[in-house]
């Protein structure tokens, strides 16, 4: 089974949220109906890329290391979020 990380920019204050799933559609689709809190008030949010991984323990170490300043300021530039 594929995990993912996944990047999303909200569309209220175009701040890049990055996250790992299962299921990237169904995950995108549950920060959009508020059902995340942490990501609720930035609503609406779009999906901007993600990186498919072997399993959740890659995904979650992938997303750790995106979570870093230093990479959020890279993705932003990737994406032009900046």
């Amino acid at each position: 089974m594929s995990y993912f990380v996944y990047f999303l920019q909200s569309l209220k204050n175009n701040d890049l949220y990055v996250g790992s799933t299962e299921n990237v559609e169904q995950r995108l689709t549950l920060h959009n109906t508020g059902k995340v809190k942490s990501t609720k008030a930035y609503r609406p949010w779009k999906l901007v890329g993600f990186k498919e991984c072997k399993s959740r323990s890659e995904a979650t170490k992938q997303e750790k290391f995106f979570k870093t300043g230093q990479q959020k300021e890279i993705l932003k530039k990737k994406y032009g979020l900046t």
